[in-house]
């Protein structure tokens, strides 16, 4: 017993385990992250995502409570808007003629938004539920990295409400806090013990706020801006080994990490009544997460490094209207990477990624709708990586093509 529990002990205690149990832990369920950008998840709405993403400067629907609040100005009356967006994480691994693959099945991520702007007030309030950050992979246990990776889910839902003000018929400007719950599991086997098995679950909550400002000096220009705050969360529940005994039990365990500030900006350029063209710049603050501390396991508190690194993704879009109400649109962004080689694990193969995408909607009387699919692919090589207490690496290629649809429909009243 002493030889498996002296194992159990290299493998997570200090720096054995590495990046594997935090990058685990702050793995999104519900948003499976179709970027490249750490666990950012920024597909929030089929409009935003059909013009890839390019939508802080336009913001004409509920979601601008996410993309740009300053925006719900633009709206009249009462909007209630209902999102549904599926995607489809694919990765692929090779290496020294290993293959392995996550599972690719389709995973639903819902989001609500509600904007009241009456027409008598100068004044616009929302209230949007949606998940700002994301990313759900489940390697299996028939990998060469199964004491790196295996499975981690999380749900992570932000509760945004907005107000925002007109400041003239040029200006607006927005503010509202994040109130944000967080659900976390993970499971992945343990180096040198055959069945073992580690787990962890625990929740949290962070806060933070959402600002914007939209600004239109004419008709055919509009530009924005949308700032998220920094939101720090800690995490409270159990983590064990399995089978018990031999390993140890559960016991209490906490984390606490930093989820970043980001913010975007953009142009937007509308030649004629009939053309909107976008570009934007998206910046997240990574560089805040490095090390995450796990405390009260059963061997200690256990720290865990990330190292992450600040990165952008570069946005552009277009729609064109139709006639009668209806609109096309196409977009294509360049995500850059967040993780370095050395401290790269797979249950977040994070890489450069390209994404293009197309929508189709209508814009009604009581009804407007909008449906957009995009895809996500990239090829990373990972060489040096360093896993201290295990002989396993995450070093290899890691090919990604992700597939994703989204449907939204709006109701006016």
């Amino acid at each position: 017993m002493k030889n498996v529990t002296d194992s159990l002990k290299t493998l997570i205690s200090c720096r054995a385990a590495g990046k594997s149990l935090p990058t685990l832990t702050l793995v999104l369920l519900w948003c499976a992250s179709a970027s490249g950008v750490g666990l950012r998840d920024p597909n929030q709405d089929p409009d935003g995502i059909a013009r890839g993403n390019a939508f802080v400067a336009t913001a004409d629907n509920p979601s601008a409570i996410y993309y740009n609040p300053a925006g719900i100005t633009q709206l009249e009356g009462n909007n209630a808007r209902v999102n549904l967006y599926m995607i489809s994480a694919n990765t692929d691994y090779r290496a020294n003629g290993v293959q392995a693959h996550t599972d690719s099945s389709f995973q639903p991520v819902p989001s609500l938004y509600y904007v009241y702007a009456p027409t008598n007030l100068p004044l616009a309030f929302g209230l949007g539920v949606y998940t700002p950050f994301g990313l759900s992979l489940d390697w299996g246990k028939n990998t060469p990295f199964t004491s790196l990776a295996e499975k981690g889910q999380i749900l992570y839902v932000d509760i945004n409400p907005v107000v925002a003000w007109r400041v003239n018929d040029k200006l607006s400007l927005a503010i509202g806090p994040d109130i944000n719950y967080s659900t976390a599991q993970l499971d992945r086997g343990i180096y040198g013990v055959p069945g073992g098995q580690f787990h962890f679950s625990g929740n949290g909550t962070g806060f933070g706020f959402n600002a914007g400002a939209r600004w239109q000096p004419i008709d055919q220009v509009a530009f924005g801006v949308n700032y998220h705050s920094a939101s720090q969360m800690t995490y409270k529940g159990n983590s064990g080994t399995r089978p018990t005994p031999p390993l140890p039990g559960p016991s209490s365990t906490q984390a606490t990490a930093q989820f970043p500030q980001f913010v975007a900006g953009g142009i937007s350029y509308r030649p004629t009544k009939n053309w909107n063209l976008e570009a934007d710049i998206d910046w997240t603050d990574w560089d805040t997460l490095n090390t995450v501390v796990f405390r009260g396991t059963s061997v200690g508190n256990v720290p865990f490094v990330f190292n992450y690194k600040s990165s952008f993704m570069y946005e552009f879009g277009v729609t064109r209207q139709l006639g009668k109400g209806y609109y096309v649109s196409t977009g294509y962004i360049y995500s850059e990477n967040s993780s370095p080689n050395k401290n790269f694990n797979p249950i977040v193969p994070d890489s450069v990624l390209h994404l293009g995408s197309v929508g189709f909607g209508h814009h009604g009387h009581r009804w407007d709708w909008t449906a957009a699919y995009h895809f996500a692919y990239g090829d990373r090589d990972v060489t040096g990586n360093v896993q201290f207490g295990t002989a396993e690496t995450a070093n290899g290629h890691y090919h990604t093509f992700n597939n994703a649809f989204d449907l939204a429909a709006t109701f006016k009243f």
